[in-house]
């Protein structure tokens, strides 16, 4: 059973930062990214990353949120500076081996939107940045 394991969320105050880790099990994925979600809103995309290690974020964290792998331990990074209070929402770790570039897990985002791109979730973890 494929397992997605997230960790290191918290509450923190503005300005901050926080590291997410995201341990998969059993398979090497090919592409790999954190999605959040609000309460109220719809899960967005923050961050893919693929087996070559190419990256994109999306523009409201781009320069604050940094996407890693560890392909050894098969864990995805999240490291988070400059948090805002916007930020607040549950962050999710999602991985797929379908999609073998960014911009094949981009397209099919656009395709087949954010829950039909990635097989694979962990249960998340709640991020709290506060004013």
């Amino acid at each position: 059973q494929v397992q997605m394991v997230e960790s290191g969320g918290g509450l923190v105050q503005a300005g901050g930062s926080l590291r997410l880790s995201c341990a998969a099990s059993r398979y090497t994925y090919n592409t790999m990214g954190w999605f959040r979600q609000a309460p109220g809103k719809e899960r967005e995309g923050v961050a893919v990353i693929d087996q070559s290690g190419s990256t994109t974020y999306a523009d409201s964290v781009k320069g604050r949120f940094t996407i890693s792998q560890d392909n050894a331990k098969n864990t995805l990074y999240l490291q988070m500076n400059s948090l805002k209070p916007e930020y607040t929402a549950m962050y999710y770790c999602a991985a797929d081996k379908r999609w073998g570039t960014v911009s094949a897990a981009m397209e099919a985002i656009q395709t087949y939107g954010i829950l039909t791109s990635f097989t694979f979730w962990g249960q998340g973890t709640q991020v709290t940045v506060s004013s």
